[in-house]
């Protein structure tokens, strides 16, 4: 799975863009304290912003916290979690969801110790009617027994209703806008239908995010932290 090694979070664990995305986790952990958060899906208002890559790195975060983790693919019109992690496509949940297969003959182990994935498999001709189904929804709930987490890259929300139809079963939602691409009514918009819905949105997720020198930034950021202790220290 060569693949893999283009997700950040494996590549390159200790740069700034890794520890963003272990804040990330942080803050999903700390909004589990008074709401069990096991199954979270990722949207987006439209294509192309970064939503996959932004499941993919979270996952690994978390797997490396040495929990089991699971990355469905939620979007069955338009699947791609399988090209991240250089995955067979041909199996996985429509074959399931039709008993054509069962769970553990579709999902696939990854480099990355306690994650797994779980394919669109065949693309159905009706994605809405089955994502709103009572056997995925069942299917949902029996793998909290499994993992610890499930994030379910969903559709982007602001061109299809299916992330909506997700967020009813899901315990939170991530919402991944791509800076300097994303359409800010768009976004306005997609905001209002995932809240239409009950979605419990966790956060936002800036992405493609360009400042001239990360690093610098990042540094620039601990500096400011360690004056701010000094500071602290000099009125003690």
């Amino acid at each position: 799975m060569k693949n893999i090694n283009r997700i950040i979070s494996v590549r390159n664990p200790k740069s700034p863009i890794a520890e963003a995305y272990r804040g990330i986790r942080t803050s999903i952990e700390f909004s589990n304290l008074d709401k069990e958060l096991k199954v979270i899906n990722v949207t987006s208002s439209t294509q192309n912003e970064g939503k996959s890559t932004v499941i993919a790195n979270l996952a690994v975060s978390f797997a490396n916290l040495d929990k089991k983790v699971l990355i469905m693919e939620g979007d069955l019109r338009n699947p791609s979690v399988h090209r991240m992690f250089n995955i067979s496509n041909v199996e996985g949940l429509t074959d399931i969801l039709l008993g054509n297969k069962n769970f553990t003959e579709c999902v696939h182990c990854t480099d990355v110790r306690n994650l797994h994935v779980l394919t669109c498999g065949p693309i159905p001709p009706n994605p809405s009617e089955m994502l709103s189904s009572k056997k995925i929804k069942d299917f949902v709930e029996s793998l909290r027994d499994y993992y610890d987490y499930v994030f379910i890259d969903a559709p982007p929300i602001g061109i299809v209703t299916d992330a909506g139809i997700i967020s009813t079963y899901t315990d939170g939602c991530i919402f991944v806008v791509g800076a300097g691409e994303a359409d800010i009514e768009m976004a306005k918009i997609s905001k209002e239908r995932l809240e239409k819905v009950g979605a419990n949105i966790l956060g936002v997720v800036l992405n493609k995010f360009e400042a001239s020198g990360a690093n610098g930034y990042y540094n620039y950021y601990y500096e400011q932290d360690t004056r701010s202790r000094r500071r602290g220290r000099r009125k003690r």
